[in-house]
């Protein structure tokens, strides 16, 4: 029990396995070998390497099974919500309804890195217009076009105005494809006037109270949608009581993020505290299985950091991480190269942070949408990620461009000196594309230039 963790290879887990089936592993529903997901494509699991925890396998089998899920539940009759661009504002409301399933389009970004291209996704998305010079979040529109992945929702609802560039136009070139769009406006967080009445927000921040009833005002027409969908009214208490739901999860990621952080020693990999906040969102199509997988790692944390042990050494360097990665085996290649996570910023801080129930469910959701770090500007978001690399004691910071993305082309500069007057800590910027494999002894060296500037600086600083 108290040995140290391992990652382990896909080979490796079929082992793992069949051991933990030996001494007596019940699967849960969505549960079984991992190496069954190659099989239905994803190729890039045989390159990964993954915590060897039960709880590890349970969140792994969980991401990976979310399109049957939702076939599932169409075969069911159930009413499926697609949400795209807010992450983690309309999938509250939608979940507050009997009947109602919410994900989000957007996680086809991740397709081509997990199938290796095989989908042709990006190419569907070429041939519609939406080439290489936007974001891979372009797959999405492969994905409809295609059909084969997701079922296509009964209602599409979608964030503009304070977004992403590519994100509004591919959703618009989606919309003009016959796959009709419910907008709401968000509008770009600015700080009140002198003497305007302002509101705060969840992270920290505040806004212009005007803007908060703006959105909440936004937020009640998609309301109104959405029950007409269910054919049940969203009343405060509905709302309430998903507002609630929604912070259980969310104090259980607080959780395993501030164990995970301030350990001694890394009890779990970034790969999997990556996969982990993504829940957040919208639970993965399943709250009830994002409770329960999130207790267990939650568990597993917790004992890992009783006895001490870890899965990376004492002395790897502590890095804040900001933005996703479109190529997830680079979070292996970050911990080969000797750092371990200390803080992130996945561009989803808003979904992390709990709403408040101090006031109506509505406004409490028009404040946590108006905290999107994308619905201000890069400094606000460089303020935040250096109070929260404070906080977690990091002693370097990685900000991972996305290619193509309209937001990356200066956010990251500006962040970069932001962190750099505020902290005066080593700071790396790189670039991920959805396979990285061609561009990763450039990452590698780049990241183990940081790690080494990092232990550098330690030990001028004894």
């Amino acid at each position: 029990m108290n040995a140290p963790p391992a990652l382990l290879t896909l080979d490796g887990w079929d082992r793992r396995y069949e051991e933990l089936r030996r001494e007596g592993l019940l699967d849960p529903a969505c549960g079984g070998p991992l190496r069954r997901h190659v099989e239905d494509g994803d190729r890039r699991l045989l390159r990964l390497h993954f915590d060897d925890s039960p709880a590890a396998l349970r969140l792994w089998n969980f991401l990976l099974t979310e399109e049957d899920r939702l076939h599932a539940l169409r075969a069911r009759g159930g009413k499926i919500v697609g949400a795209m661009k807010d992450l983690g504002t309309v999938p509250v409301l939608a979940y507050s309804l009997p009947g109602v399933t919410a994900f989000y389009p957007d996680g086809a970004w991740w397709t081509p890195c997990v199938m290796e291209m095989s989908d042709e996704l990006l190419h569907e998305a070429d041939r519609l217009g939406i080439d290489e010079t936007f974001c891979p979040v372009r797959a999405m529109l492969g994905a409809f076009v295609t059909r084969r992945h997701f079922p296509i929702p009964d209602l599409l609802v979608c964030s503009a105005g304070a977004v992403c560039d590519d994100f509004s136009a591919i959703a618009q070139r989606l919309n003009g494809l016959g796959h009709p769009i419910l907008w709401w406006e968000i509008p770009h967080r600015r700080a009140p006037d002198p003497g305007e009445p302002s509101v705060p927000l969840p992270g920290g921040g505040v806004a212009p109270r005007s803007q908060v009833a703006f959105v909440e005002r936004e937020l009640r027409r998609v309301g109104e949608v959405l029950s007409r969908l269910a054919d049940v009214p969203l009343d405060e208490a509905r709302l309430a009581a998903g507002v609630r739901r929604a912070n259980g999860i969310r104090r259980r990621l607080r959780a395993l993020r501030e164990r995970v952080f301030t350990a001694p020693v890394a009890p779990l990999p970034a790969l999997e505290l990556l996969i982990a906040e993504m829940l957040a969102i919208h639970y993965c199509s399943d709250p009830a299985e994002t409770e329960a997988v999130l207790d267990a790692l939650l568990a597993e944390t917790a004992r890992r950091v009783a006895v001490g042990v870890g899965i990376a050494p004492a002395d790897a360097v502590r890095v804040f991480w900001v933005n996703p990665v479109a190529d997830l085996r680079m979070m292996n290649r970050f911990e080969a190269a000797g750092g371990r996570l200390c803080g992130t910023d996945f561009m989803f801080s808003h979904a992390l942070d709990e709403l408040p129930e101090d006031v109506g469910p509505f406004a409490a959701l028009a404040r946590a949408a108006l905290a999107d770090p994308m619905a201000g500007s890069a400094g606000d978001r460089a303020d935040r990620i250096a109070r929260d690399a404070i906080r977690f004691g990091a002693e370097a910071v990685v900000v991972s461009r996305i290619p193509g993305a309209s937001h990356c082309a200066t956010e990251g500069g500006r962040i970069a000196e932001r962190v750099r007057q505020t902290l005066g800590i080593p700071l790396v910027e790189i670039e991920v594309p959805p396979l990285g494999d061609a561009t990763a002894p450039v990452a590698e060296t780049r990241l183990e230039a940081l790690m080494e500037t990092a232990r550098a600086r330690r030990k001028e600083s004894r």
